[in-house]
């Protein structure tokens, strides 16, 4: 498990590394595909929401990337919305798009949407999160399951075991929120006592509700693991409204976070670089299109930062 301080972390968010991959699709080895260079693509970009700074990052990986070759590109945000994001792909599907990069709302409502590029003959690559069917190039995401193990290690690490601990889980139906939950569950199994779980949807002021509810229930608490930095900011506004002081581990390593780490209100988070994401993701559709082999899978080591 690799530790960094928050100034280094900061910087290497900015300046990004690799990324991973979930649920498998197919490889650009299994179809032959019409070369275009970069600057000929036209690339739909549809992003579960642009409210959330990781988001906003992702997005801005791929823009970048796509300045740089003089590429073409065509951002929709699904606002949290399963039926928006659905409509938003149609749409790009309609405008004969050459590739569309889908960071889903949920895995399992992508799925008609993603068959619907596929009948289009549109490669799809998926960001962060997973689809649950449907032919993907290659996902793009970090091993979320791990990341939950090491939030686990964590605290115990500090707290030891049996530590009467609460998790603020994410969007329901997101591979991201069952990967996450699932690295966490398993690995606190019979260490920690994990006294309550509840959604909070990846959202801040979700975030802050659902810890106020949680610590009228149980005010003895002695961490959380929220899935995601998010989330876990709502939970340090909860903490100190209560009067509270108790771990608190986040996940993505957003600037927000890694900011409430150094000012001591967060303990910990579990970093990714979403603007590296973006901007591998991206790169795998240049590669395609080069007729270059692109993995089902690409991955990203996590780092776990704290102050």
């Amino acid at each position: 498990m690799k530790k960094f301080f928050v100034f280094a972390a900061s910087v290497l968010m900015l300046a990004g590394c690799g990324a991973t991959g979930l649920e498998g699709g197919s490889s650009s080895s299994e179809g032959k595909t019409d070369d275009k260079k970069p600057a000929e693509l036209t690339v739909g970009v549809s992003v579960s929401t642009l409210n959330n700074p990781f988001f906003v990052s992702l997005r801005d990986g791929v823009q970048k990337l796509a300045d740089e070759n003089k590429t073409t590109i065509k951002v929709v945000d699904a606002q949290d919305d399963t039926a928006k994001q659905s409509n938003d792909i149609d749409d790009l599907i309609q405008q004969k798009v050459d590739v569309i990069l889908v960071n889903p709302v949920d895995s399992s409502a992508i799925v008609p949407a993603v068959e619907s590029a596929n009948s289009a003959n549109i490669p799809v690559i998926a960001i962060d999160r997973s689809s649950d069917g449907g032919k993907l190039l290659t996902t793009v995401a970090s091993n979320n399951e791990e990341g939950g193990k090491m939030a686990a290690q964590f605290i115990i690490e500090k707290l030891g075991e049996n530590a009467k601990v609460a998790e603020l889980e994410g969007v329901p139906g997101a591979s991201a929120t069952r990967e996450r939950g699932k690295g966490f569950d398993d690995y606190a199994k019979g260490k920690l006592n994990v006294a309550d779980k509840q959604s909070a949807n990846f959202d801040r002021a979700k975030g802050l509700t659902v810890m106020e509810n949680i610590l009228q229930a149980h005010s003895d608490l002695q961490g959380v693991f929220a899935q995601n930095d998010e989330m876990a900011l709502g939970a340090s506004e909860a903490a100190s409204s209560k009067g509270k002081d108790f771990i608190i581990v986040g996940f993505d390593g957003t600037v927000d976070g890694l900011k409430a780490i150094k000012d001591g209100k967060m303990s910990a988070t579990i970093a990714q670089k979403p603007e590296e994401m973006g901007k591998l993701a991206l790169q795998a559709a240049y590669d395609h299109f080069a007729g270059k082999k692109v993995d089902e899978k690409i991955d990203s080591p996590l780092d776990l930062v704290t102050k």
